[in-house]
């Protein structure tokens, strides 16, 4: 399976998350909830459920984006934890959810699925948030 041949993103992720552009290997997407600095990586393949169903190269590319991504996210928000999970299970399509905790934030210690309903960005606090990432993004090589 070649990057791209086939790839559609979920409904779901369609849906909750706007597009901070394509890396090496995922599309990457940032969670419509401005409660939480929140991205998400998607491997651009078509049909991958599990890490496991990729490559070694691909595997250890993504480990290698997920950890520029936490890096950098925590440098820009100063969180207190970085979550990332792959859990899968409303949404069976690859995904990694990077997730900037604070200490205090609405749903710590515990995870924020659940917790309350999505705070969708306003205008300039997603402009705000897309400057604080763009170092990020670039590092990642995005496109």
């Amino acid at each position: 399976m070649s990057q791209g041949q086939e790839y559609r993103l979920h409904e779901r992720l369609a849906a909750d998350t706007i597009s901070l552009g394509r890396s090496g290997l995922c599309d990457i997407r940032l969670m419509n909830d401005q409660t939480w600095p929140w991205v998400i990586l998607v491997p651009a393949f078509a049909g991958i459920r599990e890490i496991y169903e990729l490559d070694s190269e691909q595997q250890h590319l993504l480990i290698q984006e997920s950890s520029a991504l936490s890096r950098g996210m925590m440098e820009v928000f100063g969180g207190d934890k970085m979550n990332v999970a792959a859990l899968g299970n409303m949404v069976p399509q690859l995904h990694l959810h990077h997730i900037v905790r604070f200490e205090g934030d609405p749903a710590w210690p515990g995870p924020v699925w659940g917790k309350q309903p999505a705070v969708p960005y306003d205008e300039s606090t997603l402009a705000e948030v897309l400057r604080s990432l763009a170092p990020v993004l670039s590092e990642l090589g995005v496109s």
